[in-house]
């Protein structure tokens, strides 16, 4: 029985955060050999906002990297640039014409970065979910990783391949597979250490209120000394009062390799004077390993290019398959 498919990806603005790290790729990596996994570089989504097109390439290189240099296993995994399978985008123009305007517009993401953005609002940042979903079901994924705040753009894709198959499908053969969240709920959600209210974002503008995965150990040093704390002795989760205290526990409690109670019992008497230190050290030896492969990988750019060679190869078979199922099922002319 083949494994069933998994389809992720990273946007190549910013360098790639803790939250990036311990509530998506990590998990990728563990569940890697499970799987069918195809995890690529999504630089069309990158331009659904201002971006700067002098680093673009180089941002693409750089999340490449840091992919393997986490632990994607090519054995496994299949990692390619998003923009460099031109099926994605021709799907998604297949899919903007079947989906309704009123589904694009209750989309809660786009909503709150329409507001930041203002008259500069672009159709691209509209339409990034129908993006999505051509992601997504190129590939005929059974399963995508997904945090809490993304599960409503999962739901539109569902509700996109659904209503494909009812105008074009038929009854025993579907057009799009229909895929399923894979849902991790420890460490899927790692706050801002300036708000613990806030999840750790790479569009925050203070770099104080996200760990960097290719931080050094004195930033990394600075950011967690300065972090947002209180005034109470005595660490604890689970107190709605106190998030940066909880936000700060589990982040060690992950990096550390502990179960929750032992991380409780450990620092139920402690000050932030004496548990910052803690952190501080988990956080350079967790990422030290990562930092390492990183720059070996970053000095051999003859490998990284042959990968991406090679995952584009794999990515055009599976997704130029899909696409010609779906045109072929809207009826349009085959490729003469």
């Amino acid at each position: 029985m083949s494994k069933q498919r998994v389809l992720s990806g990273v946007q190549p603005t910013g360098n790639l955060h803790l939250g990036n790290y311990l509530g998506a790729i990590r998990n990728w990596v563990e569940i890697q050999d499970q799987y069918d996994n195809f995890f690529c570089v999504v630089d069309l989504h990158a331009i659904t906002v201002p971006h700067d097109p002098k680093t673009l390439a180089d941002d693409t290189y750089k999340i490449a990297a840091l992919y393997l240099a986490c632990g994607i296993d090519l054995q496994y995994s299949t990692i390619f640039v998003q923009s460099h399978v031109t099926a994605h985008s021709e799907l998604t123009w297949l899919l903007n014409c079947i989906t309704p305007l009123n589904w694009l517009e209750r989309m809660i993401q786009f909503k709150e970065k329409a507001i930041k953005q203002g008259e500069n609002v672009s159709v691209g940042l509209l339409d990034y979910p129908v993006l999505m979903a051509a992601d997504i079901l190129l590939y005929d994924a059974d399963k995508v990783p997904v945090g809490e705040d993304q599960k409503q753009h999962l739901e539109l894709t569902r509700d996109i391949a659904a209503r494909v198959n009812d105008k074009f499908g038929k009854k025993k053969e579907p057009v799009l597979k229909i895929p399923d969240p894979l849902i991790r709920t420890e460490g899927a959600r790692v706050m801002s250490l300036t708000d613990g209210t806030k999840k750790m974002s790479k569009s925050d503008p203070s770099e104080m209120s996200r760990i960097s995965l290719l931080d050094s150990p004195d930033e990394i040093k600075k950011k967690i000394k300065r972090c947002k704390t209180d005034p109470i002795k005595g660490l604890v989760f689970d107190d709605p009062q106190r998030p940066e205290c909880h936000n700060l526990l589990s982040l060690y409690q992950i990096l550390a390799g502990k179960t929750k109670q032992e991380v409780a019992t450990e620092c139920q008497d402690m000050g932030w004077g004496q548990f910052k230190p803690l952190l501080t050290e988990v956080t350079i030896e967790a990422l030290k390993p990562i930092q390492d492969k990183y720059k070996e990988i970053m000095d051999n750019k003859d490998y990284l290019n042959s990968v991406l060679q090679e995952g584009k190869a794999k990515a055009e078979e599976v997704a130029n398959t899909t696409l010609s199922r779906v045109k072929d099922a809207l009826g349009y002319l085959p490729s003469l």
